[in-house]
């Protein structure tokens, strides 16, 4: 093993002769031999979270060391500098105690536990709700609640979000989700752009290009309203934590994945879809529209063994930790369940003998039905997800 890498206390007696290491046994701790600094930056080399429980646990010099100078923490935020907002630590207690806070043993458990569960959790899809659209064509036909059916409608046209229409094809539009859990690590988001196969041409609505937002509420009052109903735009509720890089889209119906640089880790539990330019006119009034088939975030939720809280001040956040819980799903992990994403939560593709249908539904796909329902079929040779 590379010492310059990764360090524990096993390879480090490997280096050692074997008379040495008796004399270690019965005398002193080899770090004590070094300068405090040294010492620490021999610990700091340690990148994962196991290792330095188990340094913690050689003696108390050691445990000293990593305690005191927080080295949990410092792995979890070098990792993930989202976690540099965390003010506070709390451990939940089950047996009407009072919850621990703060303190050093605390602290270097959760965040112990936490890069553990921030690496090994099991993958899932975290969106739950819909929050808002900054515009949506006809409600609640083309609502936003559309994008979220994971069921592929043949004979239905409510299974996509339309923005209003636009004169200018530089007009963003954003889209809001809530998360599974408010602490989430998110490692990729997928977006299907919808193709209109009821309009002549079966035009595609994507947009240009597509940007991700992750944070929490200013207020969590100000999100108790239904934006969705009374059809306004929640983007000022939310404080913005993050901001991804600018993602071209392909103009292409099918299912886009869009791989983060680095996981990030959603610290309040909202997403913000941001779609930038339009490329797409309707014939009909001759405006720009961007419409979406579908939405997803895939990561790992923390939930239910960490959560976070905010309070007065705004910029204080608790991290919540359960530490039953946490080795309940430790445990599941370690037996393999739920080690697979299921993909029962994306858009099914039909048979091609049901997306054809006979000539009259042919015929339905590709203009309005004149009693206003309007058709569409998905070709079957979009099975697999494709990285953009």
């Amino acid at each position: 093993m590379d010492l310059e890498r990764r360090v524990s206390f096993q390879p480090i007696r490997s280096f050692i002769p074997q008379t040495t290491q008796k004399n270690m046994e019965t005398q002193i701790d080899f770090l004590q031999w070094l300068e405090p600094d040294m010492a620490l930056k021999i610990l700091m080399f340690l990148d994962d979270s196991a290792d330095l429980i188990r340094a913690s646990a050689v003696s108390r010099f050691w445990q000293n060391i990593v305690v005191s100078n927080g080295l949990s923490k410092q792995l979890c935020v070098t990792r993930f500098p989202q976690l540099a907002s965390i003010t506070r630590v709390v451990e939940v207690s089950h047996d009407n105690s009072e919850p621990s806070r703060n303190s050093g043993e605390t602290e270097h458990r959760a965040y112990a536990s936490l890069f553990r569960a921030l690496t090994r959790f099991p993958q899932s899809y975290c969106i739950a709700d819909p929050v808002s659209a900054s515009s949506t064509d006809n409600y609640p036909e083309e609502s936003i609640m559309n994008t979220l059916d994971p069921r592929d409608k043949i004979l239905h046209r409510d299974s996509y979000w339309s923005s209003k229409g636009s004169d200018d094809p530089e007009t963003p539009e954003t889209l809001i989700y809530n998360l599974t859990a408010n602490l989430c690590v998110i490692t990729e988001i997928i977006l299907h752009p919808f193709q209109a196969m009821f309009q002549l041409d079966l035009p595609i609505y994507s947009s240009k290009s597509v940007r991700f937002r992750m944070g929490h509420p200013k207020s969590c009052k100000e999100l108790d309203h239904d934006f969705m109903e009374a059809q306004e735009c929640a983007d000022d509720k939310l404080i913005w934590t993050y901001t991804s890089q600018i993602f071209p889209v392909a103009r292409e119906n099918r299912l886009q994945r869009f791989k983060l640089p680095e996981p990030v880790v959603c610290i309040g539990g909202f997403l913000q879809i941001e779609l930038l330019g339009r490329v797409q006119k309707q014939a009909a009034d001759s405006k720009y529209y961007i419409c979406v088939a579908h939405v997803q975030a895939i990561g790992r939720p923390l939930s239910p063994a960490f959560s976070v809280e905010f309070s007065k001040p705004p910029d204080s956040v608790s991290l919540e930790y359960d530490a039953n819980e946490f080795g309940n799903i430790m445990r599941n992990v370690s037996k393999g369940h739920n080690s697979s994403l299921s993909t029962s939560l994306l858009p099914v593709q039909p048979p091609r003998q049901l997306a054809w249908g006979n000539l009259q539904d042919f015929m339905h796909m590709v203009q309005a039905h004149p009693d206003g329902v309007e058709y569409e079929w998905v070709d079957d040779d979009d099975d697999e997800l494709e990285m953009v």
